[in-house]
């Protein structure tokens, strides 16, 4: 496992890290135990969740996954070989109706950020957060539903991002986090919190959490410079478009069994022609050269100069073991060429 260096601190993650929003909902506790135990082996110390997960968001079962592997990191006494990334919820539903997480009035002031952090402190049975991160932006940019960045007015009452900034970096003077980043955001956005950090003396942000993979690389297009050239690099989700680009779905078929084809209403929407086509271009490169599609499309995230951890994640134990296999894969630049030229063809489908 290769090892970097997270922003300009002295911080390091492993190159893979492990994502757990399944963790309590599709993934039940004893198989979650599994999954990061194989994960810690394997080399992986970055583990990252967030307050309002697991997935599907819902009251009953909120702030499961920072529970879970809270548990874990103390039943295996790891705390100070791991580093634990969370977030804090942004205004509006997000991903589901989150109304229950501090109410409809939910926001990213100074408040709302020291309960959402004092929250996760006791479900992660910790006194400190290495990474600290906005889910989303309070200015209505982008979600994690829409592929392209768009401009929409601010909505009245809008906490400015200075004060959301001020609100993180009163935490870090308190001990009680790290490091902070960002997710899910425009390159408008990580310059404008690296300019307020600059001007008013606050915490500068490490990284930049985003979704990444051979079907979405729209991070190259203004987000890998800033990554590159102000030490904020990415932190990649979504590596293998939620299981596209493991060669499981060859044709817009019956759901799969278990899969989030079968759990998430709405999932079949991605299996758009386009996105089959360059899914299956990939998926018979990486066999044309004895690669696991999987791995292919891993090792591809990890390998971009812009990255600084790729986040893996799986719905089971058996998954995460198949997807481990990429830690030592290295590509070729004659690989990287011919995914180019697919990329070229067909450049983030939809």
């Amino acid at each position: 496992m290769e090892y970097r260096q997270l922003g300009r601190g002295p911080l390091q993650v492993s190159a893979y890290g492990l994502g757990v929003m399944t963790f309590g909902a599709q993934t039940a506790e004893d198989d979650a135990f599994r999954q990061l135990d194989m994960a810690f082996a394997a080399g992986i110390t970055l583990f990252d969740t967030a307050e309002n997960y697991p997935a599907p968001v819902l009251a009953a079962t909120q702030g499961r996954s920072e529970e879970i592997l809270g548990r874990w990191i103390a039943a295996r006494k790891l705390r100070r070989q791991v580093v634990i990334a969370t977030k804090v919820a942004g205004p509006g539903d997000g991903p589901g109706d989150m109304t229950h997480i501090r109410g409809a009035g939910r926001c990213l002031d100074a408040k709302n950020i020291a309960q959402a952090v004092d929250d996760s402190l006791r479900r992660l049975r910790t006194d400190v957060i290495d990474l600290y991160q906005i889910h989303w932006p309070e200015r209505p940019v982008t979600t994690l539903r829409r592929p392209r960045y768009s401009y929409l007015p601010d909505a009245p009452g809008l906490v400015p991002l200075e004060e959301t900034l001020a609100g993180l970096s009163a935490q870090v003077r308190a001990g009680k986090i790290r490091e902070i980043g960002i997710c899910n955001e425009s390159p408008w956005g990580a310059m404008r919190y690296l300019a307020a950090a600059a001007q008013g003396g606050f915490v500068r942000i490490a990284s930049i959490q985003n979704g990444y993979s051979l079907l979405d690389r729209n991070f190259e297009l203004g987000l890998a410079e800033i990554a590159m050239r102000e030490q904020t690099g990415l932190i990649g989700f979504s590596p293998l478009a939620s299981g596209l680009l493991t060669g499981k779905y060859r044709a817009a078929a019956a759901p799969i069994a278990g899969s989030r084809s079968s759990l998430f209403a709405g999932f079949s929407a991605r299996f758009a022609p386009a996105v089959l086509a360059a899914a299956n271009a990939y998926a018979a490169l990486a066999e044309q050269h004895g690669l696991e599609p999987a791995h292919l499309a891993l090792a591809f995230a990890a390998q971009q100069p812009f990255t600084t951890s790729v986040l893996m994640a799986a719905s089971s134990a058996a998954q995460l073991r198949q997807n481990l296999g990429a830690i030592a894969v290295r590509l070729p630049r004659e690989v990287l060429q011919k995914i180019n030229a697919i990329h070229d063809r067909n450049p983030n489908p939809r």
